[in-house]
């Protein structure tokens, strides 16, 4: 099922690497030229032009766009045990990781008397970014949020693509994981629209107002990635991020199953998505290949899986 190249008794130069390992065609720029006039649209017309988008682009048109607090507790309430409670530990990981990685102030003595303070500030408010086209994260909410609770950011606001399968909501574990973490401005818009509504902010048809972020951080496909292109200095951004890439090193000690299991949690993302084994056991990948024939076949998302992990 994996592509294989062997590179054993070589010496590649990084150049050769470069070149020889699959990387995912990515152009930003041809998809600014799509993106322009939905950012001008939400710019212009707010909420308006949202509904439209997402009617064009989620086959959905909610009556609003602002998710109810309602809705965010009735989520967490019919939310799988077993998913809270892999939710709940992930929050606390999460926390654990990130409260040691947060920034002290640092002052350095330049001369006598001369010092330069180098102060760590919060922003006011952030936008994130949870997808749900191609497949739900509640992961991405955990990894967005919790960041910046540690660092105190003063208010977050969630947007997470609409469903029709669920009335025009955002997919319920997206909810029920907002719920856990204390977000409860929620709006169901996703895409080029999203980043553009958290950039100018809008008024919902209700009245609710949405006002505008400082940053907007999460992943999505190159269509909101070129949006945040487009956006940067109106907001701030977190990174331009391509389709997903996961390398994993491994001898002949590895648990095949576990490594099939990363590289199909990886590959579920996008058919782009780079899933890369590195290893020196030709025993092991031969023990990966065949965990995985069985693992693709049952899994949700196969055919875009099978498509990734036998990029070329």
């Amino acid at each position: 099922m994996l592509n294989r190249t062997d590179l054993r008794g070589q010496v590649p130069s990084v150049a050769e690497l470069r070149s020889t390992l699959p990387r995912a065609e990515y152009d930003v720029d041809a998809a600014l030229h799509h993106v322009r006039p939905v950012v001008e649209a939400v710019r212009d017309r707010g909420v308006e032009a949202v509904l439209e988008y997402t009617e064009k682009f989620d086959k959905v048109r909610p009556g609003g766009v602002r998710v109810a607090a309602s809705e965010l507790t009735s989520a967490l309430a019919n939310l799988d045990p077993a998913v809270r409670e892999a939710l709940e530990e992930s929050i606390v990981r999460a926390r654990k990781v990130h409260g040691d990685q947060r920034r002290q102030d640092v002052t350095t003595e330049v001369v006598d008397g001369g010092t330069v303070t180098e102060r760590w500030i919060p922003v006011e408010r952030v936008g994130l970014y949870a997808p749900g086209g191609l497949a739900v994260y509640p992961s991405t909410v955990v990894m967005n949020v919790v960041p910046a609770q540690i660092a105190g950011v003063g208010t977050l606001v969630l947007c997470s693509p609409p469903q029709a399968a669920f009335g025009g909501l955002p997919h319920p574990t997206i909810l029920a994981a907002a719920e856990l973490l204390g977000v409860d401005e929620v709006w169901a818009v996703g895409g080029a629209q999203a980043v553009a509504l958290l950039a100018y902010g809008g008024t919902d048809t209700d009245g609710a107002t949405l006002e505008p972020v400082d940053i907007v951080t999460g992943p999505g496909n190159i269509y909101l990635t070129a949006a945040k292109r487009l956006l940067r200095g109106i907001i701030g951004i977190d990174s331009e991020a391509g389709p997903t890439e996961i390398a994993i090193l491994a001898d002949e000690t590895a648990d095949p199953v576990h490594v099939a299991a990363d590289l199909i949690s990886q590959a579920e993302h996008d058919p782009l998505a780079a899933s890369v084994l590195v290893t020196t056991s030709e025993e092991l990948a031969d023990a990966v290949d065949k965990e995985l024939t069985g693992r693709v076949a049952a899994t949700k998302h196969s055919e875009r899986v099978t498509e990734a992990l036998g990029g070329k």
